[in-house]
């Protein structure tokens, strides 16, 4: 057996207990289809981009699922399993033992088997990709192109706090109180996909994406793909307290919040006649939902206003990769 193989077999076979998986033995895994639309999503993160060298290897696992988990929330799919790549610098047993760990608890946590995979080494950072699948109805999936006039424009939890917890974790932002350090740091190293809401999503959104790289830049990208515009209300965009008040202290800002990334709520529009009703059945799941503007006509950027209807400047609207 080849190193390699030996890796997978003490790592990886624990964790890949669905028969889809065939006990990782083969190159490829079954799903059974059933009456449903397989929805398929990939994302990757990389050491130094997306996670940093000395965040604990559970919770990079962790991440590298829960990214996915997201984009098929935002569908309005359900989770059906994975696939893993993973590339190495080396075999360090003690940190394979710990991202194992904190994968197989997210497997059971989401009921989201692990399928198959590929390790391979690298000379460069660590890196994981994961493509993920899901079961959404046929015809189900939420697309984010269909976005209409008079929908009302909601988000779920809360934004900017991740860029926070990666602010203080590269020593831009101070934060006494330790308790809500480490909160606004989980929310960076552990993102929450808000999968109860994926039905409500399914019945009632119109378009829907997750927000990974900024709200501000996401909300573009979903106008693009609709053919349409947006106001939104700045002060009604969803702040946790700590956000708020690292923001009144001068720590942050709120660009910063809208355009940081990594907070990974759906974002979704929903017709003002259904609007009761999503909102119902989020609280039902325990999600809170937030409106925060109104799709309009048109193909101009989306304006974001403040309280006394002037511009808000955004210089930047996400993340880029580039």
């Amino acid at each position: 057996m080849s190193v390699e193989d030996d890796l997978i077999a003490r790592y990886f076979k624990p964790i890949a207990t669905n028969p889809g998986a065939l006990g990782l033995t083969d190159d490829a895994a079954v799903l059974r289809g059933g009456n449903d639309d397989l929805v398929v999503t990939t994302d990757a993160i990389v050491e130094g981009v997306h996670f940093r060298s000395s965040d604990p290897p559970e919770t990079v696992a962790k991440k590298a699922l829960r990214v996915n988990l997201s984009d098929l929330t935002a569908k309005g799919a359900t989770p059906a399993g994975f696939v893993l790549t993973l590339a190495l610098r080396e075999p360090d047993e003690r940190w394979l033992s710990a991202f194992a760990s904190g994968l197989a608890e997210d497997t059971i946590t989401f009921d989201c088997p692990l399928l198959g995979g590929d390790t391979v080494a690298t000379p460069g950072p660590l890196m994981m990709s994961i493509t993920a699948f899901g079961r959404a109805p046929v015809g189900g999936m939420i697309l984010r192109s269909r976005a209409q006039p008079g929908d009302r424009i909601v988000v779920s939890g809360t934004i900017g706090d991740a860029a926070l917890g990666l602010a203080i974790l590269s020593g831009k932002v101070a934060v006494d109180d330790a308790a809500i350090r480490e909160s606004l740091i989980d929310r960076y190293r552990v993102p929450q996909p808000r999968i109860p809401l994926a039905e409500a999503v399914r019945h009632y959104a119109r378009a829907a994406m997750d927000v990974s790289d900024g709200l501000a830049g996401d909300l573009a990208k979903l106008c693009i793909a609709s053919g349409v515009s947006a106001i939104i209300d700045a002060a009604a965009v969803p702040l946790s307290e700590a956000a708020r008040g690292l923001i009144e202290q001068g720590q942050t800002n709120f660009v910063s919040a809208v355009s940081g990334g990594d907070d990974y709520e759906v974002l979704c529009t929903i017709a003002k006649d259904r609007w009761d009703d999503f909102a119902r059945a989020a609280r039902n799941v325990g999600v809170v939902v937030t409106p925060i503007g109104e799709i309009i006509a048109g193909n101009a950027a989306p304006k974001w206003l403040d309280t006394k209807g002037e511009d808000v400047a955004l210089p930047r609207l996400s993340y880029s990769h580039f």
